[in-house]
């Protein structure tokens, strides 16, 4: 049967950390705030830090006018402080079973995703730079999708490759003629934007199928609010904590016609997925059930839940199984994840899925070199958010310039996710190098390439130093009748020195994202 997940604190959703307003708030300030004195006469954790020739989140060039009193704070505890704090911070997502969960490692799959205490911090200037550019990108996803999947204006075109786009693995030709609520297929969108040694903002990939993360951005910020209240004090931060709610009104929006108070479920593949405490989280945040496939029925192509009481009609899926396994009767037979029949149900505008099926072909990594012009062959309107310069090498102009330059070249695989497979030329042995050129020649479709982007560095706490390191930031997105940004999002640090690869399962960190009002 499903697990019903609807605690409720302060007349909202309760998480797995609970109301900061309510268990943090004074009393936490209460008992820090006489460490801010504490490292009077002792080392400062910013002195001595220098980020050498990368853009500093913290610093700029020059010194950024808006993160001067954070700086002021910091320096006034010692390593010692911080390192206590930082200490008490990851113990507690332990102890709270805030965990991922990496396959490829033998001896810990579970670990919690390493937390740096030291935020990062966003202009009001760069969030709305950020939150423009990602609107303006998601419209155009959005508008792209609904498109291949009816009159493909855009492949007869040919401003976008139609081989490139019905040749994916992800194009679902069951989906063409299938018309969505408000025409949106993107609903939840993690957008990852880096920033380059020159300071400028650029998005370095799309995640619209099933982004994850966005757990960790309000944890995150509890966690901050516990451990280093005294930071923030009097600080205008934007607010997280609505996630939970926007993300139930969005679904509500797109559910099928005629339905005034949708039933809402989150759909996971179970316990054994790298994300199941994010499934649990989400489902807690909106107060709704989470579900596995086993828990639903379709009947007449009708969906349904067992429950105690007999079946309960359900409206809308959040769902967090690819679409290979979403119904063993369409897609994958040996499925034991989906349901039968669901599939059907979908496409009779019985029961919304977000995000649709074949969502994943606008997130392919070489479909991505395209999104500036569908945004200016849709909306008539210049990126926001630039790409960074992208090779296809499924192009003979792409693939001979990459094999070119091989060792100044970033390659990736199109069909991997989690730095995997990413070759970055410049710190590349030459055997490393030698296997990329044959792989290359061998499938030049399934390789893009880019040049080396410095990712902007952070202060960050390591071991009993505070140094640079790099971070991206994925922002989060919802989609329904118009689109929201969460102010912030998941800002990723790669923990080992001089290293770019920021994934978690590549052994990167997190930071919580404060965006300054």
């Amino acid at each position: 049967m499903c697990t019903e997940l609807s605690l409720k604190s302060c007349n909202k959703p309760l998480n797995a950390l609970s109301c900061v307003r309510c268990l943090s708030g004074e009393r936490a300030k209460r008992g820090y705030m006489n460490q801010r004195t504490a490292g009077a006469g002792t080392t400062s954790p910013l002195e001595g830090y220098d980020a050498g020739e990368y853009f500093c989140e913290m610093f700029g060039r020059r010194g950024l006018g808006h993160t001067a009193e954070i700086r002021k704070r910091l320096n006034a505890l010692d390593i010692a402080a911080l390192k206590r704090r930082s200490r008490d911070a990851e113990h507690e997502l332990l102890n709270l079973g805030i965990t991922f969960t990496v396959y490829t490692d033998r001896d810990a799959i579970d670990r919690i995703l390493p937390f740096d205490i030291i935020p990062r911090v966003l202009s009001r200037k760069d969030w709305e730079i950020i939150e423009t550019g990602v609107k303006q990108r998601i419209a155009a996803l959005n508008l792209f999708l609904h498109d291949i999947y009816h009159e493909g204006h855009i492949l007869k075109d040919g401003v976008v490759p139609e081989d490139l786009v019905k040749g994916n693995e992800n194009y679902r030709p069951e989906m063409c003629g299938v018309d969505l609520p408000h025409g949106s297929y993107m609903h939840i969108c993690g957008t990852d934007i880096v920033r380059d040694e020159k300071g400028k903002l650029c998005v370095l990939e799309d995640n619209g199928r099933t982004p994850s993360g966005v757990s960790y951005v309000i944890e995150n910020r509890h966690l901050m609010m516990r451990a280093f209240p005294d930071l923030a004090d009097g600080i205008p931060v934007a607010d997280v904590d609505q996630y939970g709610e926007r993300l139930m009104r969005m679904l509500c929006e797109v559910a099928p016609k005629g339905v005034l108070d949708p039933c809402v479920v989150v759909l996971s593949p179970g316990v054994f997925n790298a994300a199941y405490f994010e499934h649990i989280f989400l489902a807690r945040e909106m107060g709704v059930p989470l579900v596995e496939g086993r828990d639903l029925e379709v009947e007449n192509d009708k969906v349904y839940m067992k429950t105690t009481t007999g079946l309960a009609p359900v409206h809308v899926i959040y769902r967090r199984i690819n679409d290979d396994f979403l119904d063993p009767a369409a897609f994958r037979p040996d499925s034991r994840l989906g349901v039968a029949g669901l599939f059907s149900a979908y496409r009779k505008g019985n029961v919304t899925l977000a995000n649709a099926v074949g969502t994943g072909v606008a997130d392919d990594k070489a479909v991505y070199a395209y999104v500036p012009r569908m945004i200016r062959y849709y909306l008539g309107e210049d990126a926001i958010l630039p790409n960074v310069p992208t090779n296809i090498c499924r192009e003979p102009a792409g693939l001979k310039k990459t094999l070119a330059n091989l060792d100044k070249l970033v390659t990736k695989p199109v069909g991997e996710a989690g730095g995997y497979g990413v070759v970055i030329g410049p710190r590349a042995s030459k055997r490393e190098l030698r296997e990329l050129r044959a792989k290359l020649e061998d499938d030049p479709a399934n390789y893009i390439s880019q040049p080396m982007v410095n990712l902007s560095v952070c202060p960050t706490l390591v071991g009993r130093a505070v140094e640079p390191r790099h971070v991206d930031l994925r922002p989060f997105a919802l989609t329904g009748q118009s689109t929201w940004v969460l102010p912030g999002g998941l800002s990723r640090v790669a923990l080992r020195r001089g290293s770019l690869i920021v994934n978690s399962s590549q052994g990167g960190g997190s930071k919580d994202t404060w965006v300054l009002l």
